[in-house]
């Protein structure tokens, strides 16, 4: 018998399923978020597809205790299958229409400490752009008064003692008191922030993957635990080459007639991820004793084209460790 495929459009209070019976009598059914859980447990086990977005991780793991199987779409593969106005009906339909085609990419389910390592990342970068506003404004404010601070946190830390004691003889007090305020909102940001790398630390201590992914060259904490949280279970890509264009790291092509024409990457990804491998990629490009491949390529191709390509054979690294649950082995140098 041919297993039921429920599409299933879920929001905060109102939840909307559509399905086609073996009779072929389409079936829309309206929930409450209370009865989402009672219906599906008097229900056979079904395929219930949803889209990958808020809360999607958390229902997915309740259906799969009561054994349907959950698959998880990304939004874009939806999209298309919308035909009219959208609304809570027509995105089941679609839901139920793209989970049935040959082609539907699907999202790994995470389980909660893979989400919980993703909403460490998410929390730490939110602080470092709460740090890079507030040291701008410094910047600034003091610049207007002939005071200039180096670029970079690391170099101002250094010379924010020299612009202060400056800013105290010129300046009135007024406006010295409220810096050395702001520059206490930026220390204590700092201070937040490596609370949670140590957090990040202690699971990637605890972690197997991510001991294995670290020894990589150009793979350090933040890749390592974003990489595995992110990627959940490493079979749903078929090989290391799927992973780096799912990330954005592919060349995007266009062509007509025959003829196809290959452009910068992609960049349809994860954009946290893939700036993570090409922040490790620059700095293995940067560092001196490169690869024979490495110095062969920044001979003939431009420094950012070099560094989207090792950032591109990072994640295919990644995939590989993660996938054959091997360690990292370095080639044998020429």
């Amino acid at each position: 018998m041919k297993q039921l495929v429920i599409g299933m459009d879920i929001a905060k209070t109102v939840f909307q399923l559509h399905s086609v019976d073996t009779n072929g009598e389409v079936k829309r059914l309206k929930l409450q978020r209370n009865e989402v859980i009672p219906f599906f447990t008097q229900l056979a086990p079904a395929i219930v597809a949803m889209e990958a977005c808020g809360g999607a991780h958390e229902w997915g793991r309740k259906l799969s205790v009561l054994g349907h199987q959950v698959k998880l779409l990304a939004p874009k593969s939806v999209r298309p299958f919308v035909q009219r106005n959208k609304t809570d009906a027509a995105d089941a339909k679609a839901i139920w229409t793209a989970v049935q085609q040959p082609e539907a990419r699907t999202v790994a389910l995470k389980t909660e400490h893979q989400q919980t390592i993703l909403a460490l990342h998410r929390m730490r970068e939110q602080l470092m752009k709460f740090r890079i506003m507030q040291t701008n404004a410094l910047r600034g404010i003091l610049y207007e008064f002939g005071i200039v601070l180096p670029a970079g946190y690391p170099a101002l830390t250094k010379a924010w003692a020299d612009a202060l004691s400056e800013a105290s003889e010129r300046l009135p007090e007024v406006l010295v008191v409220s810096l050395q305020e702001q520059w206490a909102r930026v220390q204590s940001l700092d201070r937040e922030m490596a609370v949670i790398e140590r957090r990040l630390t202690d699971s990637l201590r605890r972690t197997e993957q991510c001991r294995r992914l670290i020894e990589i060259p150009g793979v350090g904490l933040f890749t390592a635990t974003a990489a595995v949280a992110t990627i959940g279970d490493p079979a749903t890509f078929k090989s290391g080459r799927e992973f780096a264009s799912w990330l954005g790291l592919a060349p995007r092509q266009t062509g007509t007639g025959g003829r196809v024409r290959q452009h910068g990457i992609s960049k349809r990804g994860n954009v946290y991820l893939r700036t993570l491998l090409m922040h490790g990629a620059r700095a293995i490009v940067a560092r001196r004793g490169h690869s024979p491949w490495l110095e062969a390529l920044l001979k003939r191709r431009p420094y950012s084209v070099v560094v989207a390509a090792l950032a591109n054979k990072l994640a295919r690294t990644i995939w590989a460790v993660l996938s054959h649950g091997t360690r990292f082995n370095a080639p044998a140098p020429a």
